[in-house]
């Protein structure tokens, strides 16, 4: 006899929303040539950012601070508002977690689009929610789609990605606008901004912490190269924020990953270089692609989506032949999406051996 879960808890599947590389290195007992599958940064932090976590790594006997202060005057400051519109959390996944807690009961709708981040259905499945999916219109997340859901399902929340993974695709801050304008009140936007920094400038409306129906996150994990210290904000209205202290984990972001999103937050001409890493790695990419005769997709992200010209069948055996060659990509899952694989910007090495083994694993799936 075991003692008895919830019946939520018992009624979930056992999955988890991803299969990391490690996973996927044990199991063939080789390591991969090329890490370009997770959206990871292969550049790394700044300079500056190693160095100062270098300097305080003695220091880590200590607890963290538990209010995460400095980190959220930093990201504050960056963004022009108070203390009490940022919340700290451990990735944008921790705080989705606990934006879903906020505001879902069990039974209740979230509307999200078909293939999208697949973390935020995670969190929406444990507390008991009811996932409400609209497809992707033309390789973007359908922002009539989205907002006619809301208004049918009475939605408590609604989650938009922009850019968005795992396409790469984007809207531009007017059309956010608009669909901000049209939303009821009593519907609250989980704006996920992972992407940002690595799209248009002219994609990102200004942050107006005045609207209490709008939540926007931000990340370390991509741009600023810290996926491994789990470490992101939510910036918001102030009485929306404060409710996240009712539930959040005050010890879950360690005093690294705090210092470290401090530092990383003071070294804009690092990033910036990043951005036009990224960008010529991009093309990188989409250079290898078309030479294969596949079609890249516009991306303001750290990875291109790459539409194979077939079926989700086909494009599973092509990313099963790349993970053959010890090159890790991954590829979206959703119809309609299927069709493609997605491939982060790795250094020159990765891309390189990206671009080396794209034919093979091509003919491989070809069945040639």
């Amino acid at each position: 006899m075991l003692p008895p879960l919830t019946p939520l808890i018992e009624a979930l599947p056992s999955t988890v929303p991803f299969v990391g590389p490690e996973a996927q290195q044990r199991a063939s007992g080789r390591a991969f040539k090329a890490r370009i599958g997770a959206n990871e940064s292969s550049f790394g932090p700044s300079p500056a950012v190693i160095a100062r976590m270098s300097e305080v790594a003695r220091d880590m006997w200590m607890y963290c601070d538990p209010d995460n202060y400095d980190l959220k005057v930093a990201a504050a400051a960056h963004h022009g508002v108070q203390l009490q519109n940022v919340v700290v959390g451990e990735g944008i996944d921790g705080l989705l977690g606990l934006i879903v807690r906020m505001y879902l009961a069990p039974g209740e709708p979230v509307v999200t689009s078909l293939g999208a981040y697949p973390t935020f259905n995670f969190h929406v499945a444990g507390v008991g929610g009811r996932l409400v999916a609209v497809p992707y219109e033309n390789d973007r997340e359908s922002l009539a789609g989205l907002l006619s859901a809301v208004r049918k399902e009475n939605a408590r929340l609604v989650y938009l990605s922009n850019p968005d993974n795992p396409m790469g695709s984007w809207w531009e801050a007017a059309e956010i606008e608009r669909f901000i304008e049209a939303l009821p009140e009593t519907t609250m936007l989980i704006l996920d901004e992972a992407y940002c920094e690595l799209g248009p400038a002219s994609a990102v409306p200004p942050i107006d912490v005045a609207r209490p129906n709008v939540v926007r996150m931000r990340t370390f994990s991509k741009a600023y190269g810290l996926a491994g210290i789990r470490c992101g904000y939510a910036v918001g209205e102030a009485q929306v924020i404060a409710a996240f202290e009712k539930i959040r984990n005050h010890y879950g972001v360690s005093r690294m990953a705090q210092i470290a999103g401090e530092a990383a937050l003071a070294d804009q001409a690092y990033l910036a270089s990043v951005v036009d890493r990224v960008a010529a790695g991009r093309q990188k990419i989409a250079t290898a692609a078309m030479d294969n005769g596949l079609v890249p997709l516009p991306s303001a992200t750290n990875f291109v989506t790459i539409d194979c010209g077939r079926d989700g069948a086909f494009a599973l055996k092509l990313l099963q032949a790349m993970l053959a060659r010890d090159v890790f990509i991954r590829k979206p899952m959703a119809p309609g999406l299927d069709r493609c694989i997605r491939v982060s910007v790795g250094l020159d090495h990765e891309l390189d051996i990206f671009s080396e083994e794209l034919p093979g694993a091509l003919a491989t799936a070809r069945g040639n």
